[in-house]
């Protein structure tokens, strides 16, 4: 087996780290792991693409690049140049520092970069780390992914179905905010919306007196519906979630018929 892993957080973040243990795990003796990330963060940029601008690539090491664009981008350079004579059976994004569950999803470079594998075809899975109380200030914040995510990944793959045509299936994994030996099993879930949770913005004044404004996020530690990703997290339990890259709102399509003429 033949892995790429990409990630969000950039190309020196302690998850990617997490993921290539992961992915070694996966390989075995006779596989190989690949990395092309992003030589900077770039967490929430979501599925963009550097269509209008080339982005430079740099070899870190043996099987290892760095290119400065997004996840996406770093998906299509190791699929199209980097491993262009012999693709991944598998591409794996994350482990991301922070959770993409509910709302987070959307905005998410790391499902942005699985996202693109499925569009060109491969399989793929996007894993991030919930963070809490429980985990976020521990020595390993990331222990629940590193000791469980091959295990995960390996039960994703088996149960997955032959696909022919039409939008692939990617998935969007989450990791508790628990220590390793806290995690209580694996759950297939919808995904969630944080209920008054969003994303707003704080105004912040430069010494020279410029107004600025960073981009502020919401509370994490709010469930969602019952069985529904982040509820699921925050009850101790990884979240599998099913994606497509189709946004058509199939359940309206009868409703809405009216409108067609």
């Amino acid at each position: 087996m033949r892995i790429l892993i990409t990630n969000d957080d950039g190309i020196n973040a302690p998850g990617l780290k997490v993921l290539h243990a992961i992915a070694t795990e996966l390989v075995g003796d006779t596989g190989e792991v690949w990395t092309v990330a992003p030589a900077f963060e770039q967490s929430g940029v979501g599925h963009c693409i550097s269509y209008t601008h080339p982005m430079m690539i740099n070899e870190f090491g043996d099987k290892r690049f760095a290119a400065e664009g997004s996840p996406a981008d770093c998906v299509l350079a190791g699929l199209h140049e980097v491993m262009k004579d012999a693709p991944p059976d598998l591409v794996l994004s994350g482990v991301n520092r922070g959770n993409n569950s509910a709302e987070n999803t959307l905005y998410s470079g790391t499902i942005g970069g699985a996202m693109e594998a499925a569009l060109q075809g491969l399989p793929a899975i996007a894993l991030s780390q919930y963070f809490g109380p429980q985990n976020a200030k521990t020595a390993d914040p990331f222990e629940a992914s590193g000791q469980h995510g091959a295990e995960v990944v390996r039960r994703i793959l088996a149960h997955t179905p032959e696909e022919n045509g039409g939008y692939r299936l990617f998935y969007n994994v989450n990791f508790p905010p628990v220590p390793g030996q806290g995690v209580k099993g694996i759950r297939l879930s919808r995904q969630g919306m944080r209920p008054g949770t969003g994303f707003s913005t704080e105004p912040h004044l430069s010494p020279s007196g410029r107004r600025f404004l960073w981009i502020k996020g919401g509370n994490q530690q709010v469930a969602t519906d019952p069985g529904t990703d982040a509820a699921d997290n925050l009850e101790g339990y990884v979240s599998v979630t099913p994606m497509r890259a189709d946004l058509t709102a199939h359940d309206m399509l009868g409703a809405l018929s009216g409108i067609a003429t």
